[in-house]
């Protein structure tokens, strides 16, 4: 592996330096990998001359230096190919093409991908990164929304990867730039860059952007620090010099066999420990340390135990990251002991290949996969990516919120900006109407239309990552019923949903309340009971008003059963009253086909057709069957629109006597299929008091479509036992059969 400082000094800044750097790649590549590799730097170098990166660096000797980085993690020739493009789009019109045909597909997809992450430096403005005053609580949830997005704006890692060299790079030549720009850059990197490398475990990185950011941002402070640890490196060197002699004669004389050496101190994680713990420098017990490398676990705990017993453990200071590894799969064993000349001295145990890891993360998989170079296929590093992005530990002190990171983990998430800046993560699928209510009730109410990075779009457009959405609005408005249809896909998420049918169900608090006394009416009606305290039932109820209890009675939040139960506590045990309660329950309810008129003539033998079932306020016509009377179509069934013209003479004008009449219809639902669903649907018409004459269910797949036949008293209670049945969990659609 080739340190930082070696990287540095691989990148070329003249001709033999170029040859060198080329010379050097022969041991890395194929013959024909290196030709490519050469290609494309002189493909970049004619395009990139005369121009300079943001901190004054010609573009070229920037580009080789971040693919310097990359080649000393490990990484296959397409993305050095790529590092070396990848400010091609810039300069080039039409270059996708021009890649894509001169250097393959996968180098022109992951040029695409650092193009769209070019857009970081707007994000970032836009959620107040750069902002000198910014209130790290206030914000901090959106810097955690825009690193989020901009990992899923990438299909492939290796764009990450790419960027994070490329902003090692511009760190290290950033001295030579304008202060206001270096403290601009150093708070995008420590904001977004850091915590990218760290949570992909590309340690090695990490440390540096973190170092060079604190650099310029807290110029000061780093400053005193470097010099506290300078002071006596001398002296700290040849104490770490003697540790790792007397470790290393120790392990061999045990039989392991360890690799033993001094681990640096990075200045970032000194001033965090000093902060988190409050401490003095003095008082750190990890300025001091060494790292054992081993071949296996059991290794690791044998050589603790050699530790522990030679100087004494500091208590509390202890973490095996073995048995319970960090949320990117980290592992170690971590120890502070009181070393030699009763001086703190920290201690890191693990194996090569958990070293590996740490050091080089992702790259480090793609190195050890069988072959030892790299798949031109991705599928598998995409899904190994977003396992280990678990988003489980914030880089500073955010927490460690577990239950949130696994609903991040395994929801599909799209994350877009409104016109400010702010980032908002959505449903997979979301649309500017999800978008809408997202932002605020009232906005989702009001909206007309949409855009998406400034161009009109449809309100059931689907949104993908990085997106700028504007929403138009009308002054006055409402949301329309077509929204809550699946069908039509306007709106994605439940909790945007729900707030239409809030809507729907408070629109008209006059007609609720009016709708509800004849409810209420119809209920007392039925059950036999004359005059009664209605305040009182309402109190029952736990409503103040009593128009709050009519308008919930006909907004259907009160059913019939909860005015039954509340009717029984009122009246007295024992009274006609009650006993006619009771008795109500044993009458026999109406047949289907009562309450019809034909041609104005009541009384005639009248059957419900099977194949529309119509149902109180549907319009209604009759046909004269040969002996079955007159069946009973809905103007709309498709047997009517069908009948010729000898046939037509048949029909007869019809129409609902009693329009409270009970009649069958069929409903069909769409659901993921699991274990109890039938039940719950069950108990909902049991609750609702539906009867069900005929119940038929068919699962594949995991899906299960079940239809029903059910007794209502109109298309009133229709439409509310679907809407409730849509709300049954795993529930994807309820509707009436036509």
């Amino acid at each position: 592996m080739v340190s930082h400082h070696t990287s540095r000094h691989l990148t070329p800044k003249n001709t033999d330096d170029y040859l060198a750097w080329f010379d050097a790649l022969s041991d890395r590549f194929t013959p024909a990998e290196v030709e490519v590799l050469q290609q494309a730097f002189e493909f970049s170098k004619g395009l990139y001359a005369g121009h300079a990166e943001l901190t004054g660096t010609p573009l070229l000797e920037h580009a080789l230096g971040a693919a310097s980085i990359l080649l000393g993690m490990h990484m296959d020739h397409e993305t050095i190919i790529a590092t070396l493009l990848h400010a091609v789009p810039a300069y080039l019109d039409g270059w996708q093409q021009t890649l894509e045909t001169r250097f393959g597909p996968n180098v022109a997809r992951l040029v695409e991908g650092l193009s769209r992450m070019e857009q970081i430096q707007e994000f970032s403005e836009m959620a107040g990164l750069h902002k000198p005053d910014r209130k790290k609580a206030d914000d901090g949830q959106q810097i955690e929304s825009l690193r989020k997005m901009l990992l899923a704006m990438v299909e492939d890692i290796r764009v990450v990867l790419i960027k994070l060299a490329e902003r090692a790079q511009t760190m290290r030549s950033l001295s030579a730039a304008p202060q206001a720009l270096q403290r601009q850059i150093a708070r995008e990197t420590q904001g977004i860059f850091a915590p990218l490398a760290n949570r992909l475990g590309i340690w090695q990185l990490k440390w540096e952007l973190e170092d060079l950011s604190l650099r310029y941002l807290e110029p000061q402070l780093y400053k005193e620090v470097a010099q506290l640890l300078d002071a006596k490196r001398v002296d700290r060197e040849q104490y770490i010099a003697d540790v790792v002699s007397q470790l290393r004669q120790e392990l061999a004389q045990a039989g392991i066999a360890a690799e033993v050496t001094g681990r640096p101190k990075h200045i970032y994680s000194i001033i965090n420990k000093m902060r988190r713990k409050h401490l003095e420098f003095s008082e750190l017990y990890d300025v001091r340390a060494v790292r054992i490398l081993v071949d296996d676990i059991k290794d690791c705990y044998t050589a603790l135990g050699l530790i522990h017993n030679r100087w004494q453990p500091i208590p509390g200071e202890f973490d095996d990251y073995i048995a319970r590894p960090k949320s990117n799969d980290y592992r170690s064993l971590h120890t502070a002991v009181i070393g030699p000349q009763d001086l703190a001295l920290e201690v890191q145990i693990r194996t090569h290949e958990m070293h590996q890891h740490s050091e080089l993360g992702v790259a480090a998989h793609w190195r050890y996969k069988e072959g030892g170079r790299s798949d031109t296929r991705f599928d598998e590093k995409i899904a190994w990516l977003r396992q280990i992005l678990a988003w489980k530990e914030e880089v500073s002190d955010s927490g460690d919120l577990l239950e949130q990171f696994n609903s991040e983990l395994f929801q599909d998430k799209v994350y877009v900006l409104t016109p400010q800046g702010r980032v908002i993560d959505l449903p997979g699928g979301a649309t500017p109407v999800d978008f809408a209510y997202t932002l605020h009730t009232d906005l989702g109410h009001r909206t007309r239309g949409a855009k998406v990075d400034g161009s009109i779009v449809p309100l059931n457009y689907k949104l993908q990552n990085g997106q700028r959405v504007e929403i138009l609005t009308a002054k006055q408005g409402a949301p329309s019923r077509d929204w809550l249809m699946p069908s039509l896909g306007y709106l994605q998420s439940p909790r945007a949903r729900a707030k239409v049918r809030h809507w729907f169900k408070y629109r008209n608090f006059e007609e609720n309340v009016s709708q509800g006394r004849a409810r209420l009416d119809r209920e007392l009606h039925r059950l036999g009971i004359g005059t009664i305290n209605q305040e009182k039932i309402a109190q029952k109820l736990h409503f103040n008003k009593l128009e709050e209890f009519l308008a919930a009675i006909g907004r259907g939040d009160v059913t019939e059963h909860q005015i039954e139960l509340a009717l029984k506590e009122e009246t007295a045990p024992g009274t006609g009253e009650s006993a006619k309660l009771f008795v109500s329950k044993q009458s026999v309810p109406p047949r289907p086909s009562a309450g019809i008129i034909v041609e104005g003539v009541g009384n005639l033998l009248t059957n419900m057709a099977k194949c529309c079932k119509p149902v109180p306020p549907d319009a209604i016509v009759g046909y004269v069957t040969r002996d079955r009377g007159v069946t009973i179509h809905r103007h709309s069934c498709a047997f009517i629109a069908r009948l010729d013209e000898t046939r037509q003479g048949r029909l007869l004008h019809a129409q609902w006597g009693d329009k409270n009449a009970r009649a069958v219809v069929d409903i069909e639902v769409e659901a993921y299929d699991r274990q109890g669903l039938l039940r719950d649907i069950s108990d909902l018409f049991a609750r609702e008091k539906i009867n069900v004459t005929q119940v038929n269910t068919l699962s594949r797949d995991q899906q299960a479509r079940m239809q029903f036949s059910v007794e209502i008293s109109g298309l009133e209670q229709l439409d509310r036992l679907l809407a409730l049945v849509q709300q049954v969990p795993s529930v994807s659609a309820a509707r009436r059969r036509a």
